[in-house]
């Protein structure tokens, strides 16, 4: 797809989002949700409160550490190879939460936000819930106009793709972690 597609995706979805600037619930919500994603600070709540429930300690913590180590490494090396400049600020825009001194492309908030919803959301029955949060982080960096919709997109896919790739690398010991007699994914096994 050329910059100039890209380009003229991202402003047609920056218009939508202009309708909804400037009115106190929605500028409202999209501040608390972009506020909640800096640094990973609603996957940390969300893992502190997974992995109080039995059987999800190893799940919670992993989704923790993780995204904390890998999304930022991923998203400070794209970003130095992209360089992609942020939206130029324009008179009507919400108040930034904070200056972002980092380049546009990829979006580190919804990085981090698609990838612990992916390692959050296995074999649990609240993942759709942090799909929501995920969505809603995103969102509210375009809201903001902290990034283009592509940056965000491209940071939901990233991060998706990192939570997948968490998955698998987490499979080994959570076999070693579930407690004996039972496999990681939950049939149970015959004990001699």
């Amino acid at each position: 797809m050329s910059r100039a597609v890209v380009d003229a995706i991202d402003e047609r979805v920056d218009a939508v989002f202009g309708r909804w600037r400037g009115r106190p619930v929605a500028d409202g919500l999209a501040y608390g949700a972009s506020a909640l994603g800096d640094h990973g600070l609603v996957w940390f709540l969300i893992g502190l409160a997974r992995g109080r429930r039995p059987g999800r300690r190893f799940g919670a913590a992993w989704a923790v550490i993780f995204s904390g180590i890998v999304t930022p490494v991923v998203n400070a090396a794209v970003k130095s190879a992209v360089g992609r400049g942020r939206p130029d600020p324009r008179h009507d825009d919400p108040p930034p939460v904070r200056v972002p001194t980092s380049t546009s492309f990829p979006s580190g908030h919804a990085l981090a936000a698609w990838c612990a919803a992916t390692l959050l959301a296995e074999d649990d029955p609240l993942g759709p819930a942090y799909y929501l949060v995920a969505a809603a982080v995103s969102v509210s960096r375009v809201h903001l106009r902290q990034h283009h919709a592509s940056d965000v997109a491209a940071g939901a896919v990233l991060g998706i793709t990192l939570g997948h790739a968490g998955r698998r690398m987490a499979r080994p010991w959570r076999w070693r972690s579930t407690p004996r007699g039972m496999r990681s994914a939950g049939k149970a096994l015959e004990v001699p």
